[in-house]
């Protein structure tokens, strides 16, 4: 018979005369022996007759390790990789099915971190109702946008409807047709009549043009030369003002104040007033220039001269003042230039 020399220590010889009987390992522990793996390990280790260190010298597993996989110490032991190879090695070593050892210490030693397994036979199967509701919204979705899209190209390639005016259309009801049937190429003709005015809002306002902008730029931009402009077209207007004071509108006629009244006080007047009939500039002064009143009058505004003697006058636009003497209109300023002796004389 054949020797056994798998690493064991003792041998078992039989002898011819012996009656044929079950192998040893025919009665050796399997990997379902005992509470857990590491209690079938110890069993099928001591069946056999192998030491701690005789396991350690064939596997070359530390043998502290071996003493923990027995144990099922698993803090003991390396990372659960390793483990499970040193169990498989081990039942290897001792004759018995190493994927059955690792199943089993799997079963007694389960992985915390590994996830759990669906129950056999339970399928996750979704509602088909919400895929068909999910597909009819994409679609009405589709649909409307594709709608608009259409809508927008439509209106963009149409050309803008002809409205007539309601004039027009008046017009061409109010024309006389020609009956039903009748003879002649014009039988059928419209009279619209003549064409209507362009419309208010066509007409262009004409352009603002600033007072004494022509006589500047006619002079160069000199301030004097308007100054100079101004009192010649005062002069000739001044002129063309009736010369005889009888002509004048209006004439005997009670002041009215129309607007302040500047200068003198009451008692201190000397009965001379000039009134602006309309906008226009009056500087009275001394024979050595010095400046008694300066104003631009509005129209209604008037000037009460003072008593004092040697005072002048002197205006942008004759035209605009009316002189009244005493309280009643007796003429009209007729130069740029006037002494208030002379005006209230």
């Amino acid at each position: 018979m054949p020797l056994d020399t798998g690493r064991v220590s003792h041998l078992h010889l039989v002898a011819d005369s012996d009656p044929e009987g079950p192998s040893m390992a025919t009665f050796q522990p399997s990997v379902d022996h005992g509470v857990d793996i590491g209690a079938a390990l110890r069993a099928a280790r001591e069946f056999r007759g192998l030491t701690l260190q005789d396991v350690a010298d064939a596997t070359r597993i530390r043998q502290g390790y071996i003493e923990a996989l027995e144990a099922l110490r698993l803090e003991e032991l390396p990372s659960r990789p390793f483990t499970i190879g040193y169990v498989k090695s081990y039942a290897k070593l001792l004759g018995l099915d190493g994927d059955a050892a690792v199943d089993r210490f799997k079963l007694d030693a389960p992985d915390d971190s590994e996830p759990l397994r669906a129950p056999v036979g339970v399928r996750h199967e979704r509602d088909p109702r919400l895929g068909l509701i999910l597909a009819l919204g994409v679609l009405v979705v589709a649909a409307i946008v594709l709608w608009n899209v259409a809508q927008r190209a439509i209106a963009k390639d149409t050309p803008p409807a002809q409205v007539a005016q309601s004039h027009a259309i008046a017009v061409a009801a109010a024309a006389p047709r020609a009956p039903a049937g009748g003879g002649g190429g014009d039988g059928g003709s419209v009279s619209l009549g003549a064409p209507l005015p362009a419309p208010v809002e066509s007409t262009t306002p004409e352009p603002y043009k600033t007072p004494g902008l022509d006589d500047a730029a006619a002079n160069g931009g000199s301030a004097d030369a308007v100054t100079a402009a101004s009192k010649a077209r005062a002069v000739t207007a001044a002129a063309a003002a009736p010369a005889d004071p009888s002509q004048l509108v209006g004439l005997g006629s009670a002041f009215r104040a129309k607007g302040a009244v500047y200068g003198a006080a009451q008692a201190d007047a000397s009965g001379l007033i000039l009134q602006a009939r309309k906008p226009a500039s009056l500087t009275v002064h001394g024979a050595d220039g010095s400046i008694y009143f300066t104003r631009w009058m509005s129209a209604g505004e008037a000037f009460r001269a003072p008593r004092n003697g040697g005072l002048i006058a002197e205006v942008s636009d004759p035209t605009a003042f009316d002189v009244y003497n005493g309280g009643a209109l007796t003429s009209r300023m007729t130069a740029p230039t006037a002494a208030l002796s002379k005006l209230g004389g």
